[in-house]
């Protein structure tokens, strides 16, 4: 019989060869995130799409990971974690060389896909195999370690995948990805892991409805200025009664999710074992730490899409400036992550969720002001920096909270619960910045056209309004060339065009400040911090009770 005990288990410390496998796993999630931002200006020009294109393939890995993370944490459970985990790491691969010969913007999508249903095994393999392979004080650090993983990977991406973006290109951004993925793989060796657990059952029916309902959330969310926020655009591929099939595919997916709950609660009175334990949610603390998880991540992918845009796109520069600019950001989150563990013992998860999003809203009100076309301002770079603090102080505290605010037996469905939110937050923040800029930009250039005489209505409508996107001043004026246009009409939508995006990129941010005041509610009713074990439950779907 294997013997499956930890080192610890016989008073021996346990090797940390394992835990770099493990480290670098979450690094090479991490890393993909974040070099999608840092090509996107590549991929523009590369394959001749909008940047609104390029955001779906980063969308499209966010909501697989979401609609697969609860499956993935009982095929882990049932199969054996190890085993489990070097097929997946395979697929990451194979998803990472996909990138590097995409012929056209649809591959990287087909990609992205891969990689987020390699990542939602991943995910829960993570805490599982950090439960059986370490004890005690190592644990506590090994778990801490995965925060600073996921910030230091953001670091790197913006710092190593810019510069390569500027200097060769943005397919070698993925090469790093790819040796990333065969490196956890010659780790893996070290990993142990109890065999698989058959008595773990998944419900189908519930796996179903809820991988339905978040698809059909982040697609409606994601098209909703292309394909029309109420009545149908030229770009929508159907239409149901002249309206647009955006806003029904969320109400589709609101009816779903409401399903996957109702199945989930008959299936828990019949005695049967649930998809997830719907305890999970059950208590105020647990519920207020999901909502801080979700809107401090959808926060970070809005703010990660938002700025790479305006750099590269509208600015027309290089990946290299966007990985300056996002530096000061990028390593305050990473440093903040890192050290905020030191706090616990002094202040309260309330306390320091509460003060967090304080600070989060205050940068964001500051970065709608102080603003301009040129984010190497002093003040910008604060405001970046202040919000790094809020957002690393988060990501390590509810992921915290989340794995001793529950029972012990209940582990494993707070870790499908939390890889659920945090990729289904990214996926709709990224979607949501996409949309709410976008929309906001055509708003003001309808208005800003109607309100200039020097832009007669013939002029105005050799421009299709109904497509309005980012776009540099240098492109714009290639298009304009095409029209009737005289120069001095050129120069005017030139300088018109500099404005709405201005005011789009500061109401945007004013919006997003609202949406981190909101925030500051449920973090009011984060619990005391309690250091707790990760229980064996994690790996095996036992019962520890």
């Amino acid at each position: 019989m294997t013997d499956t005990r930890t080192p610890e288990d016989t008073g021996i410390r346990a090797s940390w060869t394992p835990m770099v496998g493990l480290f670098l796993a979450q690094v090479l999630m991490s890393f993909n995130v974040s070099a999608l931002p840092v090509s996107l200006g590549g991929m523009v020009d590369d394959f001749g799409v909008p940047p609104t294109d390029v955001s779906t393939a980063i969308v499209t890995y966010g909501l697989v990971v979401a609609a697969l993370v609860m499956v993935g944490a009982k095929i882990g459970q049932r199969v054996g974690w190890v085993l489990v985990f070097r097929i997946v790491v395979v697929v990451f691969a194979a998803s990472a060389l996909t990138m590097i010969l995409a012929p056209g913007v649809g591959w990287v999508i087909f990609a992205q896909a891969l990689a987020g249903a390699a990542a939602a095994i991943i995910v829960p393999s993570l805490v599982a195999l950090i439960a059986e392979n370490y004890r005690g004080p190592q644990q506590a650090t090994a778990i801490g370690a995965l925060g600073s993983a996921r910030a230091i990977a953001g670091v790197t991406a913006f710092l190593v995948g810019g510069t390569l973006a500027t200097l060769v290109g943005w397919r070698p951004v993925f090469g790093i990805v790819l040796v990333l993925a065969l490196a956890v793989l010659g780790f893996s060796s070290r990993l142990r892991s109890s065999p698989g657990n058959p008595a773990v059952k998944i419900d189908v029916a519930a796996a179903l409805l809820i991988g339905a309902g978040i698809v059909s959330l982040t697609l409606g969310v994601n098209n909703l200025n292309r394909w029309g926020l109420l009545h149908a655009r030229p770009d929508a591929p159907f239409d149901i009664v002249g309206l647009s099939p955006a806003p029904v595919l969320v109400i589709v997916g609101v009816l779903f999710v409401q399903s996957f709950f109702l199945w989930t609660r008959r299936r828990t009175r019949a005695g049967k074992v649930p998809l997830v334990s719907l305890t999970v949610f059950g208590s105020s603390q647990e519920r207020a730490a999901i909502y801080a998880m979700f809107t401090v991540v959808a926060l970070e992918a809005a703010l990660n899409f938002t700025v790479p845009l305006y750099i590269q796109i509208v600015q027309g520069r290089t990946p290299f400036d966007t990985s300056l600019a996002m530096l000061p950001f990028n390593l305050t989150v990473f440093v903040t992550a890192t050290l905020v563990v030191r706090f616990y013992g002094r202040f309260s998860p309330r306390t320091i969720g509460v003060f967090s999003f304080s600070l989060t809203t205050v940068a964001l009100i500051w970065l709608a002001f102080v603003v301009t076309n040129n984010w190497e301002t002093l003040p910008t770079i604060l405001g970046l920096i202040v919000f790094g603090v809020g957002q690393g102080a988060l990501v390590t505290l509810v992921f915290n909270v989340l794995v001793t605010a529950s029972p012990k037996e209940l582990a494993g469905d707070v870790g499908s619960v939390r890889g659920t939110t945090q990729n289904l937050a990214s996926a709709v923040g990224t979607a949501v910045a996409g949309a709410l800029l976008v929309g906001i930009l055509t708003t003001n250039v309808a208005a800003a056209t109607a309100a200039h005489p020097e832009l007669p209505d013939e002029l105005v409508a050799q421009v299709d309004l109904d497509r309005t996107n980012f776009v540099s001043n240098d492109r714009l004026r290639e298009v304009l060339a095409e029209t009737d246009a005289t120069p001095a009409q050129v120069d005017a939508a030139v300088a018109l065009n500099e404005s709405a995006r201005l005011d789009a990129l500061r109401l945007g941010l004013l919006i997003l400040a609202g949406v981190s005041a909101v925030a500051i509610f449920p973090a009011s009713r984060l619990p005391s911090y309690r250091r707790e074990e990760l229980p064996a439950s994690v790996a095996t779907g036992a019962d520890d009770g």
